[in-house]
């Protein structure tokens, strides 16, 4: 029998895709990278994707693991030879275990994250793992790349989400490591090594997740700031005044936000005049374990101080639940708006907080000093370092001539992540699209660790070639 005659007898036909029934699995989310496969298989429990692995590993047949194909760097897409299985994890879909006593959840790697948010909301509890993908990525794909989102501040990546894991191995072993234990100081922690992967260690088929008593209420608002650097010392100011409260710190250029409104007439800016066009906007929320009055009154003693001092020019406090959402439609928004403008060269960059606008500034000099006229689009998640610093065409400059200076931009912005000791991957993994500027940046040392481990659990090189690490 041949592989896929043999896959075929194990899922079933319609579960094992090829030709034009496999298009839209071979092309990423940016629509930056478009490969061949085999084929696509649909494993619907961790034992057919056990015994899938374990068939292509027979064959010498290399795997795709793939999510909700919702990655921003290539992560899940096949390369051009066609001679890669995709193995999609849509038909894992289960939430198995619900425990409010452990404030855990046990959930399959083809989850949607929002379907785990309604599951812990049904229980009365938070999962509090946000990001604007969420209707369509899923928990596996958030594994995988250790996602991070808006709430980063107070709960941590992904990574701080998930007490355990169960793996298959690239012999197509079956690794249960879902014990829900926040103390399990019994040798190498093999879940950290999975998280952020991407696949090319072994396939996430599950997950044991922290839940968390779900506030009482919270506080949402939309400032107006003149600097990048008001904004670090705001971030400063609310730690302080809210501490674990504060749940929510985004930062988003004006040129950012007047393009979400430009482009989607249905959202509004709460402001007018000056305020509507000020160069820097921050997205501050609040959670609160009292009561609304109690967070409310938190809130407008912190924000008020901070514009008697001038740190903040005004504030849009939201008055409901309706309007908190609109605050926050325009933040997530943004990405959006930035398709519907064209390409740009993206960049999702961790910084040291308090190195932060010097960054931004000393960079926008770079780059005007080299690309005169191109424009910053920077929006991110200020409370963790984490900005998505992207920069587009000039005035007159078509889009292909900007990408035609694609690894140029790339060079200086990231020389100067690198010079502020900072990371070229915060939260988007490096797939593709980051590989072959990992050995710029990252030591001898650490790579050859990092190519010990992959030939150590993956000796034949079959899981998801190509990310991560060159050949």
């Amino acid at each position: 029998m041949t592989l896929l005659s043999e896959l075929q007898a194990l899922l079933g036909a319609s579960h094992v895709l090829t030709g034009a029934d496999a298009d839209t699995y071979v092309l990423d989310w940016r629509r930056r990278y478009r490969g061949a496969a085999l084929a696509v298989i649909r494993p619907g429990s961790t034992e057919e994707v056990a015994a899938a692995v374990k068939l292509c590993a027979t064959h010498g047949v290399p795997l795709v693991p793939q999510g909700g194909n919702t990655g921003l760097c290539g992560g899940a897409t096949p390369d051009a030879s066609g001679t890669a299985i995709v193995l999609s994890t849509a038909r894992l879909t289960a939430v198995r275990a619900v425990d409010t006593d452990n404030d855990t959840i046990t959930v399959e790697a083809g989850c949607v994250l929002q379907a785990v948010q309604e599951a812990a909301a049904a229980a009365d509890r938070l999962f509090p793992l946000s990001l604007a993908a969420e209707g369509s990525c899923t928990i596996g794909g958030n594994l995988a790349t250790n996602a991070g989102g808006t709430q980063v501040l107070r709960y941590g990546n992904t990574r701080d989400l998930t007490l355990g894991l169960e793996v298959v191995t690239p012999e197509g072993e079956i690794w249960n490591g879902l014990r829900g234990l926040r103390k399990d100081n019994t040798g190498y922690d093999l879940r950290d090594l999975y998280i952020g992967s991407e696949g090319t260690l072994g396939i996430i088929t599950a997950a044991t997740l922290k839940l968390f008593p779900r506030p009482v209420a919270s506080c949402t608002a939309l400032l107006t700031l003149d600097s990048i650097d008001s904004a670090v010392e705001l971030l400063s100011r609310a730690r302080s005044g809210f501490g674990a409260a504060l749940t929510g710190f985004e930062l988003m250029s004006g040129a950012c936000l007047q393009a979400v409104v430009r482009l989607f007439p249905q959202q509004r800016l709460p402001f007018e005049g000056e305020s509507a066009a000020s160069p820097w906007f921050a997205l501050l929320e609040l959670s609160d374990s009292e009561s609304e009055a109690h967070a409310r009154e938190r809130f407008e003693a912190v924000l008020g101080a901070a514009i008697e001092d001038g740190l903040v020019n005004d504030a849009a406090i939201a008055a409901n639940v309706a309007q908190s959402k609109a605050l926050w439609q325009l933040r997530e928004s943004i990405p959006l708006a930035e398709a519907e403008l064209g390409k740009s060269v993206k960049h999702d960059v961790s910084i040291p907080i308090s190195s932060i606008a010097g960054f931004v500034h000393n960079t926008n000099a770079l780059l005007q000093a080299r690309f005169p006229g191109v424009r910053h689009v920077i929006f991110g998640h200020l409370g963790d370092g984490n900005l998505h610093y992207n920069v587009a065409n000039a005035p007159g400059q078509t889009e292909a001539e900007l990408l035609a200076l694609q690894s140029d931009i790339y060079g200086v912005v990231h020389d100067s992540v690198h010079a502020h000791d900072g990371s070229i991957s915060a939260e988007h993994g490096v797939g593709q699209l980051k590989r072959d500027e990992l050995p710029r940046y990252k030591s001898p040392v650490e790579l050859a660790l990092m190519r010990r481990i992959k030939h150590a659990l993956d000796p034949q090189g079959l899981m998801n070639p190509g990310k991560v690490l060159q050949a």
